[in-house]
């Protein structure tokens, strides 16, 4: 299980591993933390006291300093894992669902013509859609979109990285997502 890092503000950062988030806590890098500890690493013992050293580890660490402004103007990078996941396995042309080896990325605008591989150009489609769709513009194919792409907020790309996601961490995350947004449901 990852742990969700985020910056003192509350703002997620990244995720990392037990192992990055044991040297935070030894490191007294935490300044707070959100849910249950869901691991105890165990370590030496000390010889005045005689006690083993633990670390409680938390799905949720906020780390003490801070963290360039840069990172919230970045557009979250386009990969077909996070694609699919935004649009819910769900083909934009014909509304059926699939298994990840079913699908393609779709360019509403062909790269061929003028598309570029953009979160706003890009849709999940199953391979007959796309197939079908060819070179052409939706219109021209007389297809048209079911649903509409957009770019993800950061606090939904996290969601989209994370590959099990433990239900404080998306508690966490969702309460910043718009309600509007595929990933509520």
């Amino acid at each position: 299980m990852d742990v969700l890092q985020l910056d003192v503000s509350g703002r997620p950062q990244a995720w990392i591993s037990p192992r990055e988030a044991a040297v935070l806590y030894a490191c007294d890098a935490v300044a707070w933390t959100l849910g249950a500890a869901f691991q105890v690493l165990r370590g030496g013992y000390q010889r005045s006291t005689g006690l083993q050293s633990r670390i409680e580890l938390h799905p949720i660490v906020a780390v003490r300093g801070a963290v360039p402004s840069r990172a919230w103007r970045q557009t979250p990078s386009l990969a077909n894992t996070k694609l699919f996941v935004r649009d819910r396995f769900v083909c934009a042309y014909c509304g059926d669902g699939f298994h990840f080896d079913e699908l393609t990325r779709e360019h509403i605008v062909p790269v061929s013509r003028g598309g570029i591989d953009s979160w706003m150009n890009c849709i999940t489609a199953c391979r007959s859609c796309n197939g079908r769709k060819g070179n052409r513009m939706p219109e021209e194919a007389r297809m048209s979109l079911l649903y509409l792409p957009y770019v993800p907020s950061l606090h939904e790309d996290m969601i989209l990285r994370g590959r099990r996601i433990l239900v404080d961490q998306m508690d966490f995350l969702l309460a910043s997502v718009p309600r509007s947004s595929r990933l509520h449901a």
